[in-house]
């Protein structure tokens, strides 16, 4: 799935790669076959599609696999010139000889002038003075002591070239000229610089903004957290509150301003003004942002927008009802209402089904609430009174059930909890009254029958 991390940083690529006249490169780093899926990749696609990075608007999709020949040549290169050496020691040997607190590689066979073999990995060799200045649009210059980076692999035991020399030669094939990546990646950045500079290539700009946390300052995680991208769309997130969102994580517009149209974010977006610091993502902040432009849509927006949680796709689960049993025209009539209550499309759903379907979905914990001492005969003279009412309309069906409370001592409030439920379902919801006006008289009475029925 698509980590919202990594969605921030393809929006800052692509909004940098504009702001300079610049190309937005795609690459799918795909090397590690237990990672690599057909549809991994395609969710990356229609998520990058989502939030406004539209296929065939950048160069690619690479693949890195198709270049494996290339990196090693490049790992070639290397060992012949001297910058690289060929290594046989497992893990356990260098454990045996340093002991297990030891973090990195001790150089043993730095000088052994051994050849390619079976089970030996190529090591860079790691030059033992002077420092690797990394220039960073974000961080400044962090500055590395050789000394303490480690002859790291660059290709394994069976000769396949590692991340590492195969992203560095990667972005040389494909001119790439600026790398904006999560802050995890830096402690890598030295040991690619020193890549670079061992192949006779000049290094890309590098801009490495801000870890994504979570409420408790842990990097956000896969495993922990709720981080896909995808599970944000299917769940009801707009496009565009999603995006704007994703910018704030490490860098905010000019004013006193969160919510901003995206043409000022394109325009106003400064690497150099990245806050260095954890960036934290707020479930909660974000979902009331997107209740803000959810209610900020046209109408007949928010209509269409709200069309795949009342029918169904292939990611989102179909609704309960039936189909046949949707009413396109009743759903207009209330999805005023419902767009000032709900903070994620997802809630429609539950908002509008008693419209739907034949009986409404009872909430047990909502009933017995609800049904207490006395209900049943509020239900009794409400019935009465709605089937008198010779306009049904939510102003003359509020007048009524307010008289109906009034004369058992019940302000309108305590009135039509009962009714809410035995209708809705639920204590929550909708305005009761133009709920009860686009529900229709006959559909009304039937379930407050029913609900009295059940009350005895």
């Amino acid at each position: 799935m698509f980590h919202v991390g990594g969605a921030r940083s393809a929006l800052q690529n692509w909004i940098f790669a504009k702001q300079q006249g610049g190309v937005f490169v795609l690459r799918i780093e795909d090397t590690d076959a237990a990672r690599n899926k057909p549809e991994w990749t395609e969710g990356i696609l229609s998520a990058l599609e989502w939030i406004g990075i539209a296929r065939g608007s950048y160069e690619g999709p690479y693949f890195q696999s198709s270049y494996a020949g290339e990196h090693r040549a490049a790992a070639q290169r290397l060992y012949e010139g001297g910058r690289a050496y060929y290594c046989d020691c497992t893990r356990e040997d260098v454990q045996a000889r340093t002991g297990p607190q030891q973090r990195g590689y001790d150089g043993f066979c730095r000088d052994r002038g051994l050849g390619p073999g079976e089970g030996r990995a190529l090591r860079f060799r790691t030059p033992d003075e002077g420092e690797t200045v990394v220039v960073d649009l974000v961080r400044g210059e962090p500055t590395f002591e050789n000394k303490l980076i480690e002859d790291f692999v660059i290709a394994r035991g069976d000769g396949s070239p590692v991340f590492l020399l195969a992203n560095v030669v990667d972005d040389m094939s494909m001119g790439i000229t600026h790398v904006i990546r999560a802050e995890e990646h830096l402690p890598n950045t030295p040991k690619q610089q020193l890549l670079w500079d061992a192949l006779g290539v000049k290094p890309p700009v590098w801009a490495h903004v801000p870890v994504v946390v979570n409420e408790k300052r842990q990097k956000l995680s896969k495993r922990r957290d709720k981080v896909a991208l995808e599970a944000y769309r299917d769940e009801g997130y707009l496009a565009d509150a999603m995006r704007n969102y994703l910018m704030l994580l490490g860098w905010a517009p000019s004013g006193d301003r969160e919510i901003v149209p995206w043409s000022v974010i394109e325009e106003e977006f400064r690497l150099d003004e990245v806050n260095p610091s954890p960036a934290f993502f707020d479930e909660k902040k974000l979902r009331a942002f997107n209740g803000d432009y959810i209610r900020a849509l046209p109408v007949e927006d928010f209509v269409a927008a709200c069309q795949p949680w009342l029918t169904g796709t292939d990611t989102i689960a179909p609704p309960p009802w039936q189909p046949e049993e949707f009413d396109p025209a009743a759903f207009a009539a209330v999805a005023p209402l419902a767009q000032t209550r709900i903070a994620v499309l997802s809630e429609i759903v539950p908002n509008v089904d008693f419209l739907f379907l034949a009986d409404p979905l009872i909430d047990e914990a909502a009933w017995a609430k609800a049904m207490k001492e006395g209900a049943a005969d509020l239900l009794d003279a409400a019935i009465v009174a709605f089937e008198a009412l010779e306009s049904w309309d939510a102003e003359s069906l509020k007048a009524t059930l307010e008289a109906v409370g009034a004369e058992r001592g019940l302000k309108l409030g305590k009135a039509q909890a009962p009714v809410r439920v035995a209708v809705t379902g639920r204590t929550v919801g909708l305005p009761l009254f133009e709920s009860l006006e686009v529900l229709g008289r006959d559909r009304t009475l039937t379930r407050l029958r029913a609900a009295r029925v059940r009350l005895v």
